[in-house]
């Protein structure tokens, strides 16, 4: 496994690191027949994709018992990574295109992943209820709110948190300006040191 992951995330158990040791090995075969991943970006996987997606456990440490939609998933981004750090914490991995979800299933069923449920269906017709959406620059950020502030659920037990996570990058002025007081940015540079971070930034909307 990439070294950046643990540098980050000291206290993996050993079953994760075993997890995440496997990612890029599986992911290289089935981004081989289902292109989801640029092959021209394979070799930052860990730094590009794997760390990317777990940036949102340094905002936010999902509790116990809470339910996550990862809203265009993808090939599994940043949904897989995040179920491997938190087991106890149910993940449902949505996304409108066949062949993305099929990677997501493989993928998931290859390491062992057992709190992911892939889910082929489009955004506006899931009518699930979460704690939490998570959402990684699937959509412009007052789209997505429209779309899934409707499958957070109100009864969410004393969850201060709860809401809709976005990984976004470049300039979001435009984009939040609807929200203005209401979003929380969190500059994914004051986070890691890699460059590549630079202008990446997690969009926070609390509902």
């Amino acid at each position: 496994m990439s070294e950046i992951i643990r540098k980050y995330f000291p206290d993996l158990t050993g079953n994760q690191i075993s997890m995440f040791e496997r990612l890029a090995e599986v992911y290289k075969l089935w981004n081989d027949r289902i292109n989801v991943i640029s092959r021209k970006d394979f070799d930052n996987f860990y730094t590009h994709h794997v760390l990317h997606s777990l940036s949102l456990a340094k905002v936010c440490q999902f509790r116990k018992g809470s339910r996550v939609l990862d809203a265009g998933t993808g090939g599994g981004f940043p949904g897989v990574p995040l179920a491997i750090l938190f087991p106890d914490v149910s993940f449902v991995l949505l996304d409108s295109i066949a062949k993305k979800i099929k990677v997501v299933s493989e993928v998931t069923e290859e390491i062992g992943l057992k709190n992911v449920t892939p889910l082929r269906k489009r955004i506006e017709e899931e009518t699930g209820q979460y704690d939490f959406i998570i959402s990684r620059a699937v959509m412009a950020f007052p789209e997505l709110v429209k779309l899934t502030r409707k499958n957070i659920r109100p009864d969410s037990s004393g969850e201060s948190k709860k809401g809709i996570f976005c990984l976004k990058g470049g300039d979001l002025s435009a984009e939040l300006a609807p929200f203005k007081g209401k979003v929380v940015i969190h500059d994914l540079s004051t986070i890691f040191n890699e460059p590549w971070f630079g202008e990446k930034k997690i969009v926070y909307l609390p509902l």
